[in-house]
């Protein structure tokens, strides 16, 4: 058997995803995607994604913690965890045609609301590139973000969807 070694990543039938971040003689550290830190015998029955075959006391925990948050940003579609007020969780999203022949249509509003936070974290990304564009001059930076904070802007009306303030979209404020 194969002894994998930090910065490997796996995928396990229980817990998902995950990076190996550490390793001792019984058992591997696993930080899932989904499920955050888990420990794992040596011998557990998973898949190998990516095998990284380092000697165990050779990498340090902060190059271990940049290097998980590498392989994160680079193989995961996931957003950021948001909760979803308390209000809606379990709730549905009905939208309803003007022409009474037509029948509704009906959605877990935990799916419409991962869409939104999809939506808001993909601005962020999109925010972050337009800021470090070594193609972009200062004035189309500035141009772009005045675009993302209208967008911004307009998504307020979905903020009655979030549990925590700092998680709400914010357009221009008011001077």
């Amino acid at each position: 058997m194969q002894l994998l070694g930090i910065g490997s990543r796996i995928r396990h039938s229980e817990f998902g995803k995950g990076v190996v971040t550490n390793v001792t003689a019984k058992h591997y550290w696993v930080t899932f995607m989904e499920n955050g830190l888990e420990t794992i015998d040596l011998d557990s029955d998973v898949e190998v994604i990516e095998a990284v075959e380092d000697e165990v006391d050779t990498i340090s925990f902060s190059e271990v913690e940049q290097s998980l948050i590498s392989i994160l940003r680079r193989w995961s579609d996931a957003t950021s965890l948001t909760p979803i007020a308390d209000k809606w969780k379990g709730g549905s999203l009905v939208l309803k045609p003007g022409d009474a022949n037509l029948t509704d249509k009906e959605m877990p509003i935990d799916t419409f609301f991962h869409k939104i936070v999809m939506v808001r974290d993909r601005l962020r990304v999109m925010e972050q590139k337009i800021n470090s564009s070594k193609n972009l001059d200062d004035q189309e930076k500035v141009d772009l973000q005045q675009y993302i904070t209208r967008i911004y802007g307009s998504l307020t009306t979905f903020n009655v969807l979030f549990k925590s303030k700092g998680d709400q979209f914010v357009g221009e404020r008011s001077k």
